[in-house]
């Protein structure tokens, strides 16, 4: 096995950054660019030099963890040094010098999950941690970091095959007419099993919402104040704004984080009989985008009825939770803000100049997007990755053929190989079996260092 190193921290200006090694040749890498041993698991501050150069490169913070109590289950080594676009690489050129080679993406990871420090939804976990851009992601992989969907997970894997193991008796005993397991009791077992995998399916929609935050267009009439209320949410100005109709031509998109849940704000073009080939094309992208959307903000002004063209939008709108946002409320006396019965439910008031309603609004907005997230139990884990879900799936279509083949009363040595297809399943997901494309696909999504 060789011995890899990378630079584990973002590049850029920063007070200090993190460079690492794991691998067999990390003590002689240790004593090639320190000039002699470190301590177990204490941290030295040392002079590190580049071997062949034979020059000083930085003081680093160097600590040595013996395998296998490190991160990946080999020795690591791991320097904290000067930040900055310059020091890290030359750091990492000495241990490169030294007898290690560059890390792949994800490498120290999977020697990790190789070395069974972690299993691959942990792994996964690790990822979603790098990646979480609001409280709720980041609580979602804290949860699986600890277990919680692998604990699901391997319970569910030793029902299947407590089933298959009540299934033995009727081959083993096949001149009973009721073997010593009544038949009613393994489908009773297989039936709940596939109730408990349904379950977990459920919570499957909640966690992409979770990873990929939930599709929030803005939409309305020109001058609505769309572009003011997307920049409000977003907490920055992220499109010009002006008193002229049809300032947005296009889509433009932010994934912000409101009451702590993920949501991809997108602010469209103004929905209009559009005159120009740019407009027509800014209200074409509108569409598409509110063809898929999860929720949709619809703004009118406060103070001003709908519009026919407003009333037949919300009707004819397939796709998303329509909220509809009197915008411009600072304009409009308290006592004025009535909401229009025809426009329906829900309905908000809010002040992109004041800041009146805005929390009231994402408030609404989780309430709609993450009600299902809501209503679980603190503790509940999540289904969070397509590659959960259909694992997931696939163990339940092979628990369904089991019972479907059980009630056409075929041989038992047949309806078992779903069960241990169903299995197999289950030990793909928790990476007990991994072929060498699924670990290159998921280990693939890594930065190099991680």
């Amino acid at each position: 096995m060789d011995t890899i190193a990378a630079i584990s921290t973002a590049p850029g200006r920063s007070a200090i950054a993190v460079v690492r090694a794991s691998g067999p040749k990390v003590t002689e890498i240790i004593s090639r660019t320190m000039g002699r041993p470190l301590p177990e698991r204490r941290p030295l501050l040392r002079w590190l030099s580049h071997p062949q150069a034979d020059e000083r490169v930085d003081r680093v913070l160097a600590t040595y963890f013996p395998a296998p109590q490190s991160y990946t289950g080999e020795d690591v080594l791991e320097l904290s040094c000067h930040g900055g676009p310059l020091a890290p690489q030359l750091v990492l050129d000495a241990l490169l010098a030294a007898g290690a080679r560059q890390a792949e993406p994800g490498e120290f990871t999977r020697r990790a999950f190789l070395n069974g420090k972690l299993d691959l939804l942990q792994a996964e976990a690790i990822l979603d941690l790098v990646d979480g851009r609001s409280r709720a992601q980041h609580r979602a992989a804290v949860h699986q970091l600890e277990r919680g969907l692998s604990k699901r997970i391997e319970e569910l894997r030793e029902a299947v095959v407590r089933c298959e193991a009540l299934l033995v008796y009727d081959i083993d005993f096949p001149e009973e007419d009721d073997g010593p397991v009544p038949g009613r009791e393994i489908d009773q077992a297989a039936s709940e099993v596939l109730s408990r995998i349904e379950r977990l399916l459920e919570t499957a929609a909640e966690g992409e919402l979770l990873r990929e935050g939930a599709l929030t267009v803005i939409a309305g009439r020109p001058n609505a104040g769309k572009s003011s209320l997307f920049n409000a949410l977003c907490g920055v100005e992220r499109v010009i704004v002006t008193d002229e109709p049809g300032t947005t031509r296009d889509a433009v998109e932010a994934l912000v984080s409101l009451g702590g849940y993920p949501f991809r704000l997108v602010d469209t073009a103004g929905l209009h009989e559009a005159a120009g080939k740019v407009e027509r094309r800014g209200v074409e992208v509108a569409r598409r985008y509110l063809a898929g959307a999860d929720i949709v903000l619809f703004c009118v002004e406060a103070g001003r009825g709908p519009s026919d063209a407003e009333l037949d939008f919300l009707a004819g709108l397939e796709g998303g939770v329509p909220i509809v946002v009197h915008t411009k409320s600072d304009l409009v006396e308290p006592d004025q803000r009535h909401y229009a019965p025809e426009l329906g439910e829900p309905q908000a008031f809010a002040s992109a100049v004041t800041g009146d309603g805005l929390r009231e609004l994402s408030d609404r907005l989780v309430e709609v997007a993450f009600s299902g997230s809501l209503a679980l139990e603190a503790e509940a884990p999540l289904v969070t990755r397509e590659r959960h879900a259909r694992e997931l799936r696939r163990a339940r279509g092979e628990v369904e053929a089991f019972l479907a083949a059980r009630s056409s009363a075929l041989a038992p040595e047949v309806a078992a190989t779903h069960l241990r297809a169903a299995a197999h399943a289950l030990e793909e997901l928790l990476g007990v079996i991994a072929p060498d494309d699924l670990l290159a696909h998921v280990f693939a999504e890594f930065c190099i260092g991680k």
